[in-house]
């Protein structure tokens, strides 16, 4: 690793964890509590999860990091779903986490959460996914022709929407293929959450969002329903408020109740 520094304040540690052809910024807090890894949306950053890292405080070990081409992490070769996933091992192995972690996974990172437990069911203590992991997704030609021709679009528009986290260092054309493959995912999803066997714990938000009706997003939820009752360990643990953009601004306490139900389901 290099251009690590640790804060005089505390133990927390802040550096670039190198994996493949890149390398991921990272920020640890170290200590001995549980480990909880934090998993951006799709072209957020570790800075969404301030508040509820505040919320938790210091009895856990808090990990976050920029994805690919995301924050402060270098670009890559490679952006497909599966690299994000390796890219938790890498992090993990990078800070020497021997401990089970909680995973929380917040839209696109609660699908990359979900995966990395399914692949890994002797390495995790419990998965909380903030509006996220649920088995629904566009995969028609034509709304899959709609997402490419809006990210076609949206191309010149790019470098004003990194800074708010709206967009990655990617072509339009990578971003594009991201959400391609993400809704194929999705629709996807259901087999895998069906035999999950640790703790996931989902808090749902239910206002409207990015042009969607609160009747549309609902629809989304119920694709959930169904896996509730065939395994007992999904739980929808809160349903709030905000939308999908806010949920981590707003409803901050709601995940860190999640992620402290899951630790104390460990001990």
């Amino acid at each position: 690793m290099t251009n690590n520094r640790i804060s005089p304040a505390d133990s927390t540690w802040t550096g670039m964890a190198p994996v493949e052809d890149t390398a991921l910024a990272v920020t640890d807090t170290g200590g001995t509590g549980i480990p909880v890894v934090y998993l951006n949306g799709s072209y957020a950053t570790r800075k969404n999860w301030k508040k509820v890292i505040a919320d938790l405080g210091p009895g856990f070990r808090h990990i976050s990091f920029d994805e690919r081409a995301r924050g402060k992490s270098g670009q890559s070769a490679d952006y497909s779903f599966d690299a994000c996933v390796r890219d938790v091992d890498a992090v993990l192995a990078a800070r020497g986490v021997e401990q089970k972690p909680i995973l929380v996974g917040w839209s696109y990172g609660a699908l990359v959460a979900v995966h990395w437990a399914d692949r890994n069911p002797d390495r995790i203590a419990g998965v909380v996914s903030a509006d996220g992991a649920m088995p629904w997704g566009y995969t028609d030609p034509e709304n899959v022709e709609r997402i490419r021709v809006m990210f076609r679009k949206m191309g010149p528009m790019m470098p004003l929407l990194r800074p708010l986290g709206l967009a990655a260092r990617m072509s339009a054309e990578q971003h594009a293929e991201i959400n391609v493959e993400l809704n194929q995912l999705c629709a996807d999803l259901g087999p895998v959450l069906d035999r999950i066997g640790c703790p996931v714990r989902y808090v749902l938000a239910t206002g409207a969002n990015l042009g969607a009706s609160e009747e549309e997003i609902e629809t989304v939820r119920a694709s959930l329903e169904p896996l509730l009752v065939t395994n007992p360990n999904l739980t929808v643990t809160a349903k709030v408020a905000s939308n999908h953009s806010k949920i981590l601004a707003k409803d901050f306490h709601a995940v860190a109740e999640a992620v402290r139900a899951t630790a104390a389901a460990q001990s």
